[in-house]
């Protein structure tokens, strides 16, 4: 199967894909828009949200080239707005596009929390989840609010991203003690 990015509206992924999917030329097209889980504190409570790991693009996978009635399909749905890298020849994703977009959609339908801890250099290490094999990526990461920035490349162009992560004690290291409690003399 080859993968190919439509680039439509900011989001407007979710909208655009509601409309692919109720169109039945579009049955034997995988349509995939991977998302990430976010953690949102607004008046010190936290909640979980979904949003997508590329902003403004759909990926669709076919068995074949895309073909110009299908290219004439897609460029009628509102909030297209171009395939990549043209609309007159759009080109499969290859190489690290493709690595990228097949690390994220192997977390399924939406790439949880990652689990990390931390080194003695405190540096971050990715134990599991979507921020594995993305540590040389980070840009940033901020520990009280559970997000590590992490800087992609698709398609020729950049995206800073927010992915959340929970730290992990490993057993035996970094133990704290309880509170309120202070070790005797």
């Amino acid at each position: 199967m080859q993968y190919y990015a439509v680039q439509v509206r900011s989001r407007g992924e979710d909208e655009y894909v509601r409309r692919l999917r109720s169109d039945p030329s579009f049955a034997s097209v995988e349509i995939l828009v991977p998302k990430r889980t976010v953690i949102l504190r607004k008046g010190g409570i936290k909640r979980r949200g979904t949003a997508p790991v590329f902003p403004g693009y759909v990926f669709l996978g076919v068995d074949a080239v895309v073909s110009p009635d299908l290219r004439w399909l897609l460029r009628r749905i509102p909030d297209f707005y171009r395939l990549l890298p043209s609309n007159q020849d759009p080109l499969p994703l290859a190489g690290r596009d493709l690595d990228l977009l097949s690390h994220f959609i192997s977390f399924g339908e939406r790439a949880d929390t990652s689990k990390v801890t931390f080194d003695e250099n405190d540096r971050i290490v990715v134990l599991e989840g979507p921020l594995k094999g993305l540590e040389g990526l980070i840009v940033k990461v901020d520990r009280r609010k559970g997000r590590a920035k992490v800087r992609l490349d698709m398609c020729r162009n950049s995206f800073l991203i927010d992915l959340a992560f929970s730290v992990v004690d490993r057993a035996g290291k970094g133990q704290t003690e309880p509170h309120g409690e202070s070790r005797g003399t």
